[in-house]
């Protein structure tokens, strides 16, 4: 998992220019998984000046383009990075 977490640190900085990142993780239902034997981590760009990361799960849109062309550049990056074609 955290070499995973460490790809998508690295496509975020080549795709979007993250200067930092907050990496966070859920483990068991009660903390937000949903499931008793899941965890998950999430991957948080960060650029200065940014107030915090609230925004990026608060139910406020701060993301200057459509998922789609993002995950297009992520896609793209981790191609050239000679990832799979994803």
């Amino acid at each position: 998992m955290m070499q995973l977490a460490g790809l998508g640190v690295r496509l975020l900085k080549e795709t979007m220019r993250a200067e930092g990142f907050n990496l966070g993780m859920n483990l068991g239902r009660v903390a937000g998984a949903g499931i008793a034997s899941h965890l998950h981590l999430h991957v948080v760009p960060r650029w200065s000046g940014d107030t915090n990361f609230m925004a990026a799960c608060g139910e406020t849109k701060v993301i200057p383009e459509s998922l789609e062309a993002t995950l297009k550049k992520l896609r793209q990056a981790l191609v050239s990075m000679g990832g799979e074609d994803a």
